[in-house]
């Protein structure tokens, strides 16, 4: 396990590098701090309402 702490701490060193999903103004932010960002335009299925997609479900949908 000791053999690992040296790799733990090169990653601290490395460039950040994110996945930004859903909310924009997330990704603006880091953007705006120089940091390299991918944006994903995501929500959840059915718009997070859990009967909706239970329903969704029980179609195949």
């Amino acid at each position: 396990m000791e053999d690992r702490e040296p790799e733990k701490r090169s990653i601290l060193k490395q460039k950040l590098k994110v996945i930004s999903l859903g909310i924009e103004i997330f990704a603006d932010d880091l953007k705006r701090q120089n940091v390299k960002v991918v944006s994903v335009d995501w929500q959840p299925p059915a718009g997070g309402d859990e009967e909706l997609l239970r329903l969704l479900e029980k179609l195949g949908a």
